[in-house]
């Protein structure tokens, strides 16, 4: 078989055969490692279709959350926040803790119960949110309510909430109890 190269001016040359046997080895040495075991040739349509591998998620769990005894009836009993301009969040967190409550595991404390179910409270845009924070951020339950509340009850709408109240007058005619 005839085996050409390039050679450093860029000119094709024949390169001898003894040359091309070495190569020829050294091609099938390299797909077995010292043991002679075959190891794993990966072909191109392979790379194209990479494995998936999952984030570290935020929330880092409380060493008796691996005690939690998972019932899936529960998830449909959690409210679900969807990050809408009119869903209020402390709403939201009232509620869920509402049926966090009805749940009782001895096996695990309340707040290592709310922090494996917060997650599949939130939908859509709010989910977003949950799976694009920093790994290991949230520690704590009172950590994911700061967290959320931050997040979707902004500073901006709590000083409208606050300008109201400041810009508050009574119309006339208009009782203290009407206004």
């Amino acid at each position: 078989m005839r085996v050409w190269s390039h050679t450093l001016s860029g000119r094709l040359c024949r390169v001898s055969s003894s040359f091309s046997e070495n190569m020829a080895k050294e091609d099938n040495q390299s797909l077995y490692n010292e043991n002679n075991e075959n190891n794993h040739v990966r072909i191109l349509r392979d790379h194209m279709n990479p494995t998936r591998t999952s984030a570290p998620s935020c929330i880092v769990f409380p060493p008796d959350a691996s005690h939690f005894n998972f019932k899936p009836d529960i998830i449909q009993l959690l409210p679900s926040f969807h990050d809408l301009d009119f869903k209020n969040p402390y709403l939201h967190l009232r509620e869920f803790e509402e049926v966090c409550n009805t749940y009782n595991d001895s096996n695990c404390r309340m707040n290592t119960i709310r922090l494996k179910l917060f997650p599949f409270s939130l939908k859509d845009k709010a989910k977003t949110w949950l799976q694009n924070m920093r790994p290991g951020s949230i520690r704590a339950w009172d950590e994911m309510q700061q967290q959320f509340l931050k997040n979707f009850f902004p500073s901006h709408r709590t000083n409208s909430f606050k300008r109201q109240i400041i810009t508050f007058t009574q119309k006339p005619g208009e009782t203290f109890y009407q206004c």
